[in-house]
């Protein structure tokens, strides 16, 4: 294990700097981390360094976690994921939602379209999760057939924060508490609140310069602007923080709220691999590719070669290689990656406070470590 510790650590030195915002990265074999270091500043502010106790946001990757407690409401007996989406939200009028299923909802199959205000911008840095999705009232026309193709968006999300409340009686995070973060040990996971306080936070951070940010790799395409604040490292780069209040999507929980750790994200995946919150059924419905992601039309996020959506979660099915069960998270400055290759029982968590790292090709090149080092099969 030395050498493969002393190749890891070489790819995170070539990527990040310990002045600069930087990443946690675990890597567990069977449940147990085999690799677990951070490298850079999770606060700018306070000098804080980045291990595995230091909590970020993990955006995007949040989805799973919504996504395995409606599977759990399932077995409740409280909804089923067969149904309309009418035959829960009478309110929402129109014959759309008596096409639309909730398992449309879960796999980005929905052919509902994100017409939420996107040029009003205090909407965007506050709205709830009920607020997210209020323009659905007034829809009457979707993308695309229910079940027919892939568009990654966000709001179909934060229709199931309303439904646990409607169905369980319960707060949305208090059911994720009780039956999710609770029965999977997690100590350092919440949903953020503008008032929150989080032990041991990272804010996110990006490079303070005018740029334009988009790509395959990312869920979100706009103009980055300089700003007068900024953060300046050993190296002289500049950094503006970017999180709550700077950057839109940080309000709503179901759909990206989590902040976490390396370390109790790796709670999460044992607890998922030993059917603690859900049954085996229920998991593998998840793991499931429900729609293609390869060559969709309609959303470039992980459009790439072999890819399909289960239910919060990507199947990675390239001929040659392991399968992997995965999802990336991006918010700010901030970048997450996790997966798992079930065959070799691995789970590789990357968790990011800076976005100028190309997310994809490093985990390209851990992958091919791990392969090489005998701990991929």
């Amino acid at each position: 294990m030395k050498r493969l510790e002393a190749r890891l650590d070489s790819v995170m030195e070539s990527h990040y700097d310990t002045q600069s915002p930087g990443a946690a990265l675990l890597i567990a074999k069977n449940g147990k981390a085999i690799y677990d270091k951070g490298i850079g500043i999770a606060d700018m502010s306070t000098g804080e360094k980045i291990d595995g106790n230091t909590a970020f946001n993990i955006a995007s990757i949040s989805k799973q976690f919504t996504a395995i407690g409606a599977l759990k409401m399932q077995e409740m007996g409280l909804i089923d994921l067969n149904s309309s989406v009418a035959s829960y939200f009478p309110e929402l009028k129109g014959d759309i939602w008596k096409k639309v299923k909730l398992r449309h909802l879960l796999s980005h199959s929905s052919g509902i379209p994100d017409s939420r205000p996107r040029d009003d911008r205090h909407f965007m840095l506050t709205a709830t999760d009920e607020q997210s999705v209020q323009y659905m009232k007034d829809l009457t026309a979707l993308h695309f057939e229910p079940g027919s193709a892939y568009e990654y968006i966000n709001p179909t999300f934060d229709l199931f924060y309303l439904l646990v409340e409607k169905k369980t009686g319960m707060r949305f995070v208090d059911f994720q508490k009780k039956y999710i973060f609770d029965r999977a040990g997690m100590k350092n996971v919440q949903y953020f609140t503008p008032d929150a306080k989080i032990a041991h936070m990272a804010h996110g951070y990006i490079v303070n310069e005018d740029a334009e940010v988009s790509g395959s790799d990312s869920d979100y395409a706009k103009k980055r602007e300089k700003v007068e604040n900024d953060y300046v490292d050993g190296k002289g780069v500049h950094w503006a923080e970017c999180d709550y209040g700077e950057e839109t999507f940080f309000a709503t929980k179901a759909d990206g709220g989590i902040y976490t750790t390396t370390h109790d994200f790796l709670r999460w995946e044992n607890a998922l691999h030993r059917n603690i919150l859900v049954k085996r059924s229920s998991k593998r419905k998840a793991y499931t590719p429900h729609i293609t992601v390869t060559g969709s039309k309609w959303s470039g996020y992980q459009n790439r070669a072999n890819t399909w959506y289960g239910y919060g979660w990507f199947i990675d099915k390239t001929p040659g290689r392991e399968v992997k069960i995965y999802h990336t998270g991006d918010n700010g400055g901030f970048q997450a990656y996790a997966a798992k290759y079930e065959r070799s029982r691995v789970n590789v968590i990357m968790l990011e406070n800076q976005n100028t790292v190309d997310r994809w090709s490093l985990q390209l090149e851990i992958e091919r470590i791990l392969r090489e080092e005998g701990v991929l099969k």
